[in-house]
């Protein structure tokens, strides 16, 4: 447990979250999954895509840039492809639906490919992996955004932070799951260093003049993971998502006056059927093997552990559910104002000390 913070129970924190979204307008069922997967990431230590965003989209909501009830529809559907037009919803019931789809293609043809048009904010988007590998299957998720991020050799903002997700079901081990940002750290880790005073390590964000800064209150821009490579990544993914469901969000978003630009993003869920290509049982030992190989390496100096990835999250997501979330400073002020504002009674915390 975090001792310099006071904590909140999981299923408290998630039945607080639903009623905020049902309070906004949303169903009940989507305020649950919109909670769930909020939570979820706050119970894996992703506390940058957790709780701490709920005033940022209650700002969303007020702006009009999201629907609380969204139309959605699957448009130019194939045997292994779709098209989820997501009519300005959240990110996790677009996102949910779509992994879903595609798992249910992949079980009929092997593969599933589900495209995302016009969503906000996906949140931690190794959720929906997840989704797929406790399917037996292979899940890959990639998410776009408005240009949010500093292009390599730019001073100005030129790409997104761009995040992909990759899943895969082990035998005895638990899945192994990477979900990273093509930045060297996304926004909301920037955010949750604001929120918590503490200053960013060097290399990671530009100030509004374009200035390399470790002072959270004045980073604007995250640099992009390995320079050229991760700005590279981001706009290709740009390609395989916006351009391809006809929706560009890059080119379009750096000819708007800063004024005109709103929250969009565009994405891919794919579920690859494990079972139609090799054995499920021999498939996840094989994952058991691998990781149990690469755990065993000689460890470099000063490193306790050789972690797979995956692993960290599933360890804090035990401690969280026993002990509960910390909740810093910045993000316990945000879910009081959040209370106030919906006069919704704020929830019971756990005493720090």
């Amino acid at each position: 447990m975090n001792a310099r913070h006071p904590s909140i129970d999981a299923a408290i924190l998630r039945e607080f979250v639903t009623t905020v979204f049902v309070r906004l307008g949303m169903s009940d069922a989507d305020a649950a999954i919109e909670a769930e997967v909020l939570v979820w990431a706050n119970l894996r230590g992703v506390d940058s895509h957790g709780v701490l965003r709920l005033p940022r989209y209650l700002a969303l909501f007020e702006q009009g840039e999201v629907k609380p009830r969204p139309t959605m529809r699957f448009e130019r559907e194939t045997a292994v492809s779709a098209i989820l037009e997501a009519d300005h919803a959240l990110g996790p019931i677009a996102m949910t639906r779509a992994m879903d789809r595609a798992i249910e293609k992949a079980r009929a043809a092997a593969i599933g490919w589900v495209a995302v048009r016009d969503t906000a904010h996906s949140g931690a988007v190794g959720y929906y992996a997840l989704r797929a590998a406790a399917a037996d299957m292979v899940g890959l998720v990639i998410v776009t955004s408005v240009p949010n991020m500093a292009y390599h050799g730019a001073r100005a903002a030129g790409v997104a932070t761009s995040p992909i997700a990759i899943a895969v079901p082990g035998a005895t081990h638990a899945p192994l799951v990477i979900d990273m940002a093509t930045a060297v750290a996304a926004l909301g880790k920037i955010v949750q260093a604001r929120n918590a005073g503490t200053a960013l390590p060097a290399g990671w964000a530009l100030d509004r003049d374009g200035n390399p800064t470790t002072d959270a209150a004045a980073a604007v821009l995250p640099l992009p993971l390995g320079g050229a490579k991760g700005a590279g990544l981001s706009l290709l993914f740009e390609c395989v998502t916006s351009l391809l469901v006809g929706n560009p969000i890059i080119s379009a978003t750096l000819g708007e006056a800063p004024g005109d630009r709103r929250h969009r993003q565009n994405a891919v869920a794919v579920a690859i059927d494990i079972a139609a290509f090799t054995d499920v049982a021999g498939y996840k030992a094989n994952v058991d093997a691998l990781a149990a190989a690469v755990k065993a390496l000689p460890r470099a100096a000063g490193c306790d552990e050789i972690l797979v990835p995956g692993e960290r999250g599933d360890r804090i997501l035990v401690a969280r559910h026993r002990h509960g979330i910390p909740l810093p400073p910045g993000t316990l002020r945000g879910l009081i104002e959040i209370a106030a504002r919906l006069a919704i009674a704020m929830p019971p915390l756990i005493d720090a000390s």
